[in-house]
C-alpha cells in the first residue's frame, strides 16, 4: 500500500466508470446544486466556532431564499420515526417548517410532497435495503429528477452511499463462482445512484476503511473510493471538486492493482474546542 500526497481544500474527481442514472431531459435553466455527504448525523448539529452559528446555516444558503419544503427517507431504517426526529430538529435549526417523511410505500401525497420538495434528504441504516425500496416503489426516478432539477440532496450514512458509486451486498449471485475462484476479494455490489463519481465509506475510520477497500477492489468497479470519517461530511459541486467538511476524507485509489491513499483535508482547520459541541450532539449512524 502506498500513500499520495496530501492535499487541502477542493479536489477535483474526475467521473470513472457507467454514467449516473438519468430518466428524464435534465432542465438545463434550473440550478445543479451541490450535493451533500455527512458519516453521521453530527453535522447537522454542529456550531462553526469561528462562525458563531449552526452549520446547516451554509446549506441552508445554498436554498432559495424564501419558504423551502424538505423531504425525509427513511426506508434505510425501515422508516424509523426516531430517525425522522432528527431530521426533524434539524429542519427547525435552519428555520424550515415544511418538512415531510416520505414512506417506503409511496402513497400519492407523499409522492406529490417529494415532486416538489427543494431538500430532499436520505437517511442512515442499510445502504442495499433503502436502494432497492427506491427501485421497486419509484422512489429513485424521482429523486434523480429533482436533483436535476435543482434540489439539494443529502445524504446521511446509507444515504451518502447511495448518493455515490454503489453499495456491497450479501446476496449470492448464480454467476459469480468463476469469479470468486479467480478473485475471492471480489465483492457482490448493487449500482446506486451515481451521482457523486466516486464508492462512498462512512465511519469505517476504525476499521482503516476495510470494506471501502474490498468493495474497490471488486472487478465490477473501476472507481476510486471516499472515506468520510465519523463527525464529517462533503460536498459535491457541480464542477466536480469535492470539499471535505469538517473532517479530512480518505481517498483510496486501486491503481494497476495496488492500493492508493491519501487524505483530503479541509479549507479551513478546526480548532480543538468545538469537539465540545459535537460531542453534545445527537448520533445516528
Amino acid at each position: 500500500m502506498s500513500s499520495a500526497p496530501r492535499t487541502n481544500g477542493k479536489d477535483r474527481v474526475p467521473p470513472r466508470g457507467d454514467p449516473p442514472i438519468v430518466t428524464h431531459d435534465p432542465a438545463p435553466e434550473r440550478e445543479i446544486r451541490p450535493i451533500v455527504c455527512l458519516a453521521d448525523s453530527q453535522l447537522l448539529f454542529w456550531q462553526v466556532p469561528d462562525r458563531g452559528e449552526p452549520w446547516l446555516a451554509s446549506i441552508r444558503r445554498l436554498l432559495p431564499d424564501g419558504e423551502v419544503s424538505a423531504a425525509y427517507l427513511g426506508a434505510s431504517n425501515g422508516d424509523d420515526p426516531a430517525f425522522y426526529s432528527i431530521f426533524s430538529a434539524a429542519m427547525e435549526t435552519m428555520g424550515i417548517d415544511d418538512h415531510r417523511m416520505i414512506r417506503s410505500t409511496f402513497p400519492e401525497e407523499d409522492r406529490a410532497f417529494l415532486e416538489q420538495a427543494d431538500l430532499i434528504l436520505l437517511a442512515g441504516g442499510d445502504p442495499v435495503r433503502g436502494w432497492r425500496v427506491f427501485e421497486q416503489s419509484g422512489i429513485r426516478d424521482v429523486i434523480s429528477r429533482r436533483y436535476f432539477e435543482g434540489a439539494l440532496l443529502v445524504g446521511v450514512s446509507a444515504g451518502a452511499v447511495q448518493l455515490g458509486w454503489a453499495a456491497a451486498t450479501d446476496a449470492p449471485s448464480a454467476d459469480r463462482g468463476t469469479e470468486s475462484e479467480e478473485n475471492p476479494e471480489a465483492e457482490e455490489v448493487e449500482l446506486t445512484f451515481r451521482l457523486v463519481p466516486a464508492v462512498i465509506g462512512a465511519h469505517e475510520e476504525a476499521d482503516d476503511w476495510q470494506n471501502l477497500q474490498r468493495l474497490l477492489r471488486s472487478s465490477a468497479l473501476s472507481i476510486r473510493g471516499l472515506g468520510i470519517p465519523s463527525g464529517g461530511g462533503l460536498l459535491y459541486h457541480p464542477d466536480g471538486t469535492v470539499e471535505p467538511v469538517r473532517r479530512p476524507l480518505q481517498e483510496i485509489v486501486i491503481d494497476e492493482g495496488e492500493l492508493r491513499q491519501s487524505l483530503l483535508f479541509p479549507g479551513d482547520s478546526v480548532p480543538d474546542e468545538a469537539e465540545a459541541s459535537m460531542s453534545a450532539a445527537p448520533t445516528v449512524h
